[in-house]
């Protein structure tokens, strides 16, 4: 346990980053690991009410949901898949722990009132040390909000969740003083009818996305249906108002204006922004062009991989959106939204976004038609098979082909296909992802493969981060490749038959000719 790191419950408040309390600031700054929550499509209200205290460099976990309110295919259903995320999510968290290192497990609101941080404290505090630090509930931001007493004098407040059978709801509501209603969304027709056969509709009122620049206030009888979000609160004070609710009244006002969409409409969703997919190159900043770099700094918003995104520098005022590297579509959605709405959106990708990265998640999802208007450019990067490429000096100087070996988003069984065909093609090969944590037989598959088509001794190329700072560039013989040596952060370039290997006094050199002798 001494050299066990600590496990931080890190409340947040209800939006607004000035709420974040003075501990919770220094403790999200210190965090070796800062870890955070969202749906899957990537967008996490947490990271982005902490990102003005976090630090350039810190490690990230961003634990995406599998499911929220969609359906699934998990044997065990919902609940199942949501148990096994967060058994997961918590050994995730636990591995940083047992290293050594801090992690500060970011909570919206207060960490122990209906938020996603107790599932990880019931996995982990009996494990490592655990603090939590309390954060303003999105229940007092939304009673600030309304700028009226909750409860007074030996009044009783109850907390409903929004999920609860209509029935339930009407009964609760009918026997407390005063009520706040969290979860509701979808559930927001079944409130509004619990309201109203408990008699208390009339003194109910609505708040959203309280403390935010996004905050609206209602009287809870004349809110759209549709139009009501997760985060959201109904409440029904205990005291009846004894001075006028000016921000009700405003709101109320502004509904029968004639700009009264702008309230539940960001104003600048008629002028769309753009999305630009952008690549960074493989690991130097020298490799980024200027091109990108403009583009960079002119973006408003960062959309990408975590790792990729850390690579950015930081600008003041300038959103950064990172998740987790499987949720690409999600990715997609969530930068062509921010677009929509008038954001200047840069979708970051290493290498060349249009090889084996975001430019074609972004445009397959911009191809929906409720994305029509938002306008989506990609910006070319340097590769990172020509960059492992010229470490060793022109291996696919003649016909190659690109090939992923990774099986996640096609079967095995077509890669495969297509590694005979090239190989058969007698094309020289650069093999992109090659292996991952989860993933550590392919590359053996794929030499086997290979050797039914290539010489034992056809040259390969293992280049490791390549232009970060532990680049290693070796070669090898195809027969002597070892798996072991082989990482996600290894690129491969497999030899043709005429490619050539020459060792010169400034080290290996290999190339293939662009001649073919004619027979």
């Amino acid at each position: 346990m001494s050299t066990a790191g600590k496990l931080w419950g890190v409340g947040l408040g209800p939006g607004d980053p000035e709420l974040v309390t003075v501990k919770a600031a220094r403790i999200i700054a210190a965090a070796d690991v800062i870890a955070f929550h969202s749906a899957r499509h990537g967008r996490s209200i947490s990271r982005g009410i902490a990102a003005p205290y976090m630090r350039p460099g810190q490690l990230e976990e961003h634990l995406v949901y599998p499911v929220t309110t969609e359906t699934t295919d998990h044997p065990g259903g919902y609940q199942g898949a949501i148990d096994e995320f967060y058994e997961q999510a918590a050994e995730r968290l636990a591995t940083h722990l047992a290293a050594g290192r801090s992690v500060a497990l970011l909570a919206a609101g207060d960490p122990l009132f209906y938020s996603s941080y107790m599932h990880m404290h019931r996995r982990l505090a009996d494990r490592f040390e655990a603090e939590i630090i309390p954060g303003i509930t999105s229940v007092s931001a939304a009673s600030a909000a309304l700028g009226t007493p909750l409860v007074e004098g030996e009044q009783v407040l109850t907390v409903l969740p929004g999920t609860m059978p209509t029935e339930e709801l009407t009964r609760r509501l009918r026997d407390t003083d005063a009520a706040a209603i969290m979860k509701l969304g979808r559930t927001y027709p079944g409130v509004r009818q619990a309201l109203s056969d408990a008699g208390r509709l009339d003194d109910a009122y609505y708040v959203e996305r309280a403390s935010t620049d996004r905050e609206q206030v209602r009287t809870a009888a004349e809110v759209n249906d549709a139009d009501v979000p997760y985060f959201s609160i109904t409440l029904v004070p205990g005291p009846r108002p004894t001075t006028p609710l000016p921000r009700v009244a405003a709101a109320s006002a502004d509904k029968d204006s004639p700009a009264a969409d702008s309230t539940t409409v960001p104003a600048e969703a008629d002028s769309p922004g753009e999305v630009v997919v952008v690549g960074l190159g493989p690991g130097s900043a020298d490799w980024t062009t200027p091109e990108v770099r403009e583009a960079l700094a002119a973006a408003t918003d960062l959309v990408g991989y975590t790792t990729y995104i850390d690579r950015v520098p930081h600008r003041p005022g300038q959103r950064r959106h990172a998740s987790d590297n499987r949720v690409e579509s999600e990715r997609a959605a969530m930068a062509l939204d921010l677009a929509k709405h008038g954001a200047r959106v840069a979708v970051v990708s290493s290498g060349d976004p249009g090889v084996f990265a975001m430019a074609a998640a972004v445009l397959e999802e911009a191809a929906d038609p409720q994305w029509r208007d938002v306008p989506v450019r990609v910006l070319p990067g340097l590769t990172a098979a020509n960059a492992v490429a010229s470490r060793v000096g022109a291996p696919l100087g003649h016909d190659y082909a690109m090939i992923s070996l990774s099986d996640r988003l096609k079967p095995w069984e077509v890669v495969a296909q297509r590694l005979s065909a090239v190989a058969a093609a007698d094309m020289a090969i650069a093999v992109y992802n090659p292996a991952s944590s989860q993933r550590t037989w392919q590359v053996g598959a794929m030499r086997d493969l290979l050797l039914e088509h290539r010489k034992p001794d056809t040259p390969v190329v293992l280049g490791r981060d390549v232009g970060g700072p532990t680049e290693s560039v070796r070669v090898v013989s195809l027969a002597d490749l070892d798996p072991a040596d082989v990482d996600m952060r290894t690129l491969l370039i497999i030899g043709a038959s005429t490619t050539a290997v020459v060792d010169t006094a400034h080290g290996t050199r290999v190339y293939t000719s662009r001649r073919y002798s004619r027979t």
